[in-house]
């Protein structure tokens, strides 16, 4: 191995510059558009007692370890698992790989629909009907996943203009790009989001969207699907297992607020759902009592919701096409601000280990990650996407998660990084922390894992082909694995023991 240093680790100008970086990777697209659709479909407002147990149980004890990892290892995941134990590197590489070469590549699509809708907000450009625009015009969805179909034009422009963006904050790097563009990002996204929520309450029918929204049908307690829901939801929302919130943590300087920093960025993030959700179902009541239609009828899940509810209500409310433009701006923002952190873990993830230039690595990587897009804009891509996406957020996300835990819990020793925590933050964290680690986090992302390939065996996921689903989902769930070990397997060109940390660090702390 070689004894060569890595170049300094860049770092945050301040610890609220950490913060609203970290907050823009968790909030994404799904905080506006999956979490209302799941509390309305799980027992309205009861859906927020499984949620917080979720959250408290679950959400906030690993990301207390991402985060813990990241700065106490001080490197990005491959980094840091190697330094737990050489033997474990290719966990990390595998979190890296399989989230920029699998999660951004569609990720940054939608985000480009967003451009795309953006725009033809201001002329209200789906038309009388936003459904058939969608999926016939504007995706031009072929048949099948095989019938791959041409490039739609105006999502491949719009994509180039997402990757251009991502390009450049993370080449400005750290804290010149991702740091100033969240300043920039969040609070905007959330002003943005305020003038939605107090906008749609003064709709029409408002109330009927609300009630339906928060109304507590704790019936639907009882069922284990809906405590499953809530916490993939959190899970998937705190972007775990991302290797994110790692190489974040690693950029603090060595007397970091990391308890206070986890806490902040889960509240934000989750409260941040809550509060969006009154602007997305304010607007299904006012469909629902404009159109004369029972609200179960005009709430569509998931894409649906973002790309033919909401720009139905828009031709019908009152300046609507303003009302349409900030709703898929704050999309737009929110997409973004989460497409650059899963390029800078990859970035740093290699420059860490093989001590190449950071701007000729983003170049690369961005490149890259825009070709591997591609598949996504054509007419097959809305079924490659959904298949993608299913593998790897129901079976890779999860599986890192439990050997993180695995990891940290019975390699490492969760006293490690408790007395790490508790030396450098003034909240300290107690031995409750060592028992959801070892035993509770694993024991329930391990029921959704098994409840999953469960339902895989029984049937092929979304009445797809065993084909497709194998093909293109299983097959990508392998190659990216078999990538991760080809990458740890490759020798460092620098010490990754010694990787140095900010020259600030040794100066003085960061306030």
């Amino acid at each position: 191995m070689s004894e060569k240093l890595g170049p300094k680790r860049e770092h945050w100008g301040s610890q609220i510059g950490f913060l609203l970086a970290a907050v823009g990777s968790a909030i994404g697209l799904g905080n506006i558009w999956r979490f209302s659709y799941m509390a309305y479909a799980n027992g309205g407002g009861a859906f927020l007692l499984p949620y917080a147990v979720a959250l408290f149980t679950a959400g906030i004890p690993l990301l207390l370890l991402e985060f813990a990892l990241g700065h106490e290892r001080v490197g990005s995941a491959p980094t840091a698992c190697a330094k737990v134990s050489r033997h474990w590197e290719w966990l990390g590489w595998w979190a890296v790989i399989f989230v920029m070469f699998g999660i951004e590549l569609y990720y940054t699509v939608i985000i480009a629909w967003c451009v795309d809708f953006f725009v033809l907000s201001f002329n209200l450009g789906w038309g009388p009907d936003p459904n058939a625009f969608f999926f016939k015009k504007f995706l031009g969805l072929s048949g099948a996943p095989g019938h791959i179909g041409g490039i739609q034009t105006a999502i491949f422009a719009a994509l180039i203009l997402v990757w251009l963006a991502n390009w450049y904050i993370v080449y400005m790097g750290v804290g010149k790009g991702i740091e100033r563009a969240n300043k920039v990002f969040m609070p905007l996204l959330f002003i943005l989001t305020a003038i939605l929520v107090f906008w749609s309450l003064t709709l029409r029918g408002a109330g009927v969207g609300i009630m339906a929204y928060l109304t507590p049908d704790f019936s639907k307690l009882t069922s284990p699907k809906v405590w499953i829901d809530a916490y993939s939801q959190i899970f998937f929302t705190l972007s775990l297992g991302f290797g994110i919130m790692i190489v974040y943590a690693s950029y603090l300087p060595r007397k970091a607020e990391i308890t206070k920093n986890a806490y902040l960025t889960a509240f934000i993030n989750c409260g941040y759902s809550v509060f969006a959700g009154f602007a997305v179902f304010s607007v299904l009541g006012f469909m629902a009592v404009t159109q004369g239609r029972p609200l179960s009828k005009v709430v569509s899940q998931s894409i649906g919701l973002a790309f033919v509810a909401y720009p139905k209500a828009v031709s019908l409310m009152p300046g609507g096409n303003f009302f349409g433009a900030i709703f898929f701006l704050c999309l737009v923002m929110a997409g973004l601000s989460s497409s650059v952190s899963i390029l800078e873990a990859f970035v740093s993830a290699m420059v860490d280990k093989f001590g190449y230039p950071r701007k000729k690595v983003v170049s690369i990587c961005s490149v890259l990650g825009f070709v591997g897009s591609i598949i996504f804009t054509t007419q097959g891509g809305l079924y490659w996407l959904d298949i993608v996406d299913h593998f790897l957020t129901h079976y890779g996300l999860v599986s890192v998660g439990v050997l993180e835990a695995i990891l940290v819990g019975w390699l490492l020793g969760t006293h490690v990084l408790r007395d790490h925590i508790n030396r450098v933050s003034s909240t300290p964290v107690g031995p409750w922390w060592d028992l959801l680690i070892k035993y509770f986090v694993p024991l329930v992302l391990g029921v959704i894992l098994v409840g999953d390939v469960y339902h895989e065996v029984t049937r092929p996921y979304g009445g797809y082909s065993w084909a497709a689903v194998l093909g293109i989902g299983a097959n990508w769930i392998i190659l990216t694995m078999l990538l991760a070990l080809v990458f740890a397997s490759r020798p460092w060109r620098v010490d990754y023991r010694k990787v140095q940390v900010a020259e600030e660090w040794e100066k003085e702390e960061i306030t």
